[in-house]
């Protein structure tokens, strides 16, 4: 799985839990909830989403290491490895 192919994945999911927003005008760096106002419930949801989706698992832990856009990829692309 390549960068491409989990971003389109990480953009569907935010769009399913969050159909009123633009995912795909996230800069790298943009905090994803603050970015699209998502409160922590739909966070939550959109974290086990693309746990289910992806095959990861994303202890509580972790969640401060997928605050951003670059930061989850580099994560599932980890995780993935």
């Amino acid at each position: 799985m390549n960068e491409t192919e989990i971003k389109t994945i990480i953009f569907q999911v935010l769009k399913q839990i969050a159909p009123d927003t633009e995912p795909d005008q996230l800069q790298p760096d943009d905090n994803i909830r603050g970015k699209l106002d998502i409160d922590s419930f739909d966070a939550l949801r959109f974290i086990v989403a693309l746990d289910e989706e992806l095959g990861v698992e994303t202890p509580e832990q972790d969640y401060g290491k997928i605050a951003t856009l670059r930061g989850l990829m580099n994560y599932i692309l980890d995780k993935k490895k």
